[in-house]
């Protein structure tokens, strides 16, 4: 005969384990993107937690939000698409080879303000900006001491002084590059890196990969802020990948790869204190490093 103390045991377990499986948004509502490669899913979550669209992906390390409600993003490490308001596709650029015949992988793209669109291909080694109809208007080299099509680049993003910052996860290496390829500014991380942002205050924000941690450093690189891999109550940081000053100054921290018992977002203040976490390991797993906040909601419904 099983005893009345066990079974009440089994069952406080099992409570515990559905809370942790159903257990999302923390600490307000948010509207942003998640994608993940382990449950194969990118999808757009309001802030009742409800999936306004979703399609099935293959791997993905980047997206973007439009203005006009449309979204940049992608299905495999060979393409970038871009989908309406309802995640239908409309465009599509599929990288192909490189002239010798070798791989190309997509990490990072973006929509630029004259409406262009930067891809950075790793294995070409190069920055585009293309056109609507994918005529390359630019082609700016990248100088790689490491090269591998997987990890010459991770994000890449654009600056207000027309510069583009590089994280080159394989180096090991924050690369600032003017158009012509010229390489302006470099920072040593020391860990494969997979974010760097320049703030408005022209410091640089990146997420460390697998440094798991944060950091801020400003044009000299010294480090003017951090978070630390257990700095957070409760929290661990494993493989920090997208990381975004949000306008009201808060860190937007993605954490991939930390396991279900931790959260895949959280929203720290500059006194790194917590102040929204999403944690969902039923429609999404623990290879999620792609989410993007959403400023204006209003855009995507």
């Amino acid at each position: 005969m099983v005893c009345k103390g066990f079974l009440a045991v089994i069952g406080w377990l099992l409570l515990g384990a559905a809370a942790i499986a159903q257990s999302h948004q923390a600490g307000g509502k948010r509207v942003f993107l998640a994608a993940d490669y382990e449950k194969k899913i990118a999808a757009l979550v309001d802030g009742e937690d409800n999936i306004v669209w979703s399609i099935p992906i293959r791997d993905i390390h980047d997206a973007q939000a439009l203005p006009n409600g449309h979204w940049l993003l992608q299905t495999s490490f060979g393409n970038v698409i871009e989908v309406d308001k309802q995640g239908k596709e409309i465009w599509k650029y599929e990288a192909g080879k490189t002239s010798e015949g070798g791989p190309i992988e997509i990490h990072a793209f973006r929509r630029l303000t004259s409406g262009t669109t930067m891809i950075a291909e790793s294995g070409a080694r190069r920055i585009l900006e293309i056109d609507r109809d994918k005529k390359i208007l630019r082609s700016i080299p990248l100088s790689v001491d490491r090269p591998d099509a997987h990890r010459d680049t991770r994000l890449v993003r654009p600056t207000p002084g027309q510069t583009y910052l590089v994280a080159h996860e394989g180096d090991r290496k924050i690369r600032e590059y003017a158009t012509d390829g010229k390489v302006i500014w470099q920072h040593d991380v020391g860990t494969q890196l997979y974010s760097a942002v320049r703030t408005a205050t022209g410091t640089t924000l990146i997420g460390t990969g697998d440094g798991h941690r944060v950091l801020e450093v400003d044009a000299e690189g010294k480090t003017v802020w951090e978070v630390g891999e257990k700095e957070l109550p409760g929290i661990r940081l494993a493989w920090v990948t997208m990381v975004e000053r949000l306008p009201n100054g808060n860190t937007w921290i993605v954490n991939c790869h930390a396991g279900p018992d931790q959260p895949q977002i959280i929203e720290v203040t500059k006194e790194k204190k917590v102040v929204w976490t999403f944690r969902d390991f039923d429609r999404f797993g623990n290879a999620l490093p792609v989410a993007v906040h959403v400023a204006n909601p209003a855009t995507s419904n």
